[in-house]
Order: C-alpha cells, then structure tokens, then sequence
C-alpha cells in the first residue's frame, strides 16, 4: 500500500522532529489530502507538535475558491485555524518578503499532474528560489505522477519563460513533485536546505495505474477541470487546446479529455490524422462525438468534435503520445482548413504580447511547423526526439522510485 509524503510525516515522529520550535508553513490545494483523503492543513494543525504559523495557496485556491482558469484568489484567515493564508495567484505569484517572514520552513504538498505548464510547477519554482534567497528551508511531501515516466514534447527554449514555463523543462516531464524540486535546485544553483519525504512503495510502472495507484488513492481534483485519471494523461496534449479556437470542453464536464467545434468537421479530421499518421494515434481509443459547451468557447453552439479514452482495455500506456497526438490534430486541421482562424489571440497567463500557443509549447516551433504546409509528422518526429533524449538523460540521476 503506497504512503504519500505526507502519511509518513504524519505517523513518524522523527521526521518531524527537526521541524520542532521552528515556525511552519504550508503550501497546498484541495487535493492535499492524506490517503485516508484528511486535508493536509487539518491533519498537520491536529498533531499537536508542530507550529503552523500560515499557509499558502496556488492558483485555484488553498481550499479550491475558484473554478475557471485565470481567476485571481484574495488572502484570508482560515476559518478553522486562524492563521493567514496567502494567495501566490493573486496580488501577487512570487512570495513577498511579508509572506516569507511568517515561517521559518515551509511544506510544499501540492498534487502535480506531470506536464510543465500546470502552474503549480512554477509556484514550487519561485517558493524554491524565494527561500534560498531568505535562507528558508522548503520540505516537499512527495505525491505520484499520475501521467507516470513516459517523456514528450520540446524543452522549454529560452527566452520563453512564462508563467506557464518555469524554465527548460520538457512537456511530459516523468518526475514527481519532489524529483522537479531536486532538479530545479540543480538547474538553478540554489543554495537551499531542501528535504523531499519520498512515498513508500510508490510504483510507476506498474499497470493498470502506470503512475496512479488505482484501487489505492482515491482522485481529488488537483485543479477544477483535472477531473479524472484520463484528464491527465491527456493533459499534455491537450492543454494546447487553450491555444486555439477549438474548445477544450471547459463548460462540459470532461474539459481537456475532448477537443471540438461548431463549424469543423472532425470525422474528417480524424481520417486525415489516421493517413498522415497512423502511430501517433497509437494507444488510445479515440471517439467521435457531439457536445455542446454551457460556459468559455463556443458557448450554446452544437460541437463536432473528438474524445480521448485512456481509461480502457485499449488503452497502451507505452504507445500514447498525447503531444504528438494533439500536434496531430492540429496539423491536420490546417491541411484539411488551411484558412481556419486556428491560433487564439488573447492574454494568457499575464502575458499580452506572445501567442499563448506559443507559451505553451515553449517557442514558436510547433506552430510553425503546423502552418507550414510542406512540414509533415518526421520533420517534427525528428526535432522531439532530441529533446526527449537530453531531458531523459539529464534527469535520470533525479529519479526517487527507479
């Protein structure tokens, strides 16, 4: 039975003991729970041995306030235990000076999903660089990847940093939470008493989970729209939807499992996907359907549109390439519509200037290489796999579970 970092600080005295007389924060959101699914902020105040002076909330929230995307959160005392709880996604996304002065080391229990443009990943990076910078300790409790080890996509290029990119990670990054820390450490030179509480008996390769411990955790939504198992393995391709005109399927209750829209023909995309392809659909059962958003893109309008399933007997957890599936779609969108208004034009993430595909994908390749009639799939194969070499062998010494 698998132990999250924070079941073993809980049932272990002497991992807690170097956190006696010292002020304690904690960072976390509404699936920092215990396997026993106890929200980690009550079960660590009930302990009775350790001084929580506040806490810290992503985007989202500490108890999970907001449900769209790039909504602000306010600070507030929490009800319960009145101490401050600070919003790192609102006035502010770096800690102030005033947040870091109100603990002496600080508890980082967030649920990842293992792709680099969920915004929890640049939170833990700027905690990470704020308390080697104050001289604070930063303990992370280590959580599953439920995406597991596989590696995909580019490696973030630089110049292209963004709330959304903390620095040259790859999409689909294969690492915990903890492991993420260790090598942002590295790659940043801090100077920083960082300690990782490892899982017990965690297995990522292990089926049917390959990542996630089925029958074991129950699935707490890490953000609003991660709903299931099958959202993050999708995840990393899918989130490029949010680049795009077509939806994502927010304001449907399977967002970033589906993608479509009102005036395409996706059957037709589809086949075309299959022709140019067909491996890069591997893995997955892929389903056409029809669904119709309440809220966000193509409100109230009847979608065409496609559904992915890695949550059946089809489903081959070496062979799904989500990035490569969704580079897919969008590729064959172009040359099936080469005049659809495909790239969305907005604010993304406080950034007004770059096109928020491009901050998703980490640089302007991708999209390049979808409008670019003459590019096929080996010419973006050929680019992906260098970048999936180096981050394998520059993060292999990271691994915790190996």
């Amino acid at each position: 039975m698998i132990q999250l970092g924070i079941d073993r600080l809980l049932a272990a005295p002497a991992l807690r003991r170097p956190l006696r007389g010292r002020r304690v924060a904690l960072l976390g959101h509404p699936a920092s729970v215990t396997s026993r699914g106890r929200h980690s902020l009550d079960a660590l105040m009930e302990l009775g041995d350790l001084r929580l002076t506040a806490a810290f909330g992503p985007q989202h929230g500490m108890r999970g306030d907001k449900q769209d995307n790039m909504v602000e959160s306010a600070d507030f005392v929490d009800p319960r235990h009145g101490v401050p709880v600070f919003s790192l996604y609102g006035d502010v996304r770096y800690p102030t000076p005033a947040m870091l002065d109100h603990f002496d080391v600080l508890l980082v229990d967030l649920q990842d999903i293992g792709t680099r443009i969920y915004t929890y990943v640049t939170t833990l990076a700027y905690l990470l660089d704020a308390c080697a910078a104050a001289g604070k300790s930063l303990w992370v409790l280590d959580r599953p990847n439920p995406a597991g080890r596989p590696v995909e996509g580019s490696i973030l290029k630089a110049g292209w940093e963004s709330f959304v990119g903390a620095g040259p990670l790859i999409m689909r990054h294969g690492l915990t939470l903890g492991e993420l820390a260790r090598w942002f450490v590295g790659e940043r030179r801090l100077d920083i008493d960082l300690h990782v509480i490892p899982m017990d008996g965690y297995r990522p390769d292990e089926a049917p989970g390959y990542g996630w411990p089925l029958a074991e955790l129950a699935w707490v939504n890490p953000s609003p729209n991660a709903s299931s198992l099958n959202m993050a393995r999708c995840f990393p391709g899918t989130v490029l939807f949010e680049g795009t005109t077509l939806s994502e399927g927010r304001g449907t209750t399977v967002a970033l499992e589906l993608v479509g829209a009102p005036d395409l023909d996706f059957g037709r995309i589809l086949a075309r996907m299959e022709s140019e392809c067909a491996a890069w659909t591997a893995g997955v059962f892929i389903r056409p359907c029809w669904f119709e958003p309440t809220f966000h893109k193509h409100a109230g309008r009847l979608c065409s549109g496609l559904q992915f399933h890695t949550d059946n007997a089809q489903y081959r957890h070496d062979q799904f390439r989500p990035y490569r599936l969704i580079a897919l779609l969008l590729k064959s969108v172009r040359l099936e519509y080469p005049d659809y208004p495909l790239w969305r034009v907005f604010p993304y993430e406080y950034e007004n200037e770059r096109l928020a595909i491009d901050l998703l994908t980490g640089g302007a390749e991708l999209r390049e290489w979808v409008d670019d009639g003459e590019a096929r799939p080996g010419d973006l194969e050929s680019r992906l796999v260098v970048d999936e070499v180096q981050w394998l062998a520059h993060t292999q010494a990271l691994r915790l579970y190996d």
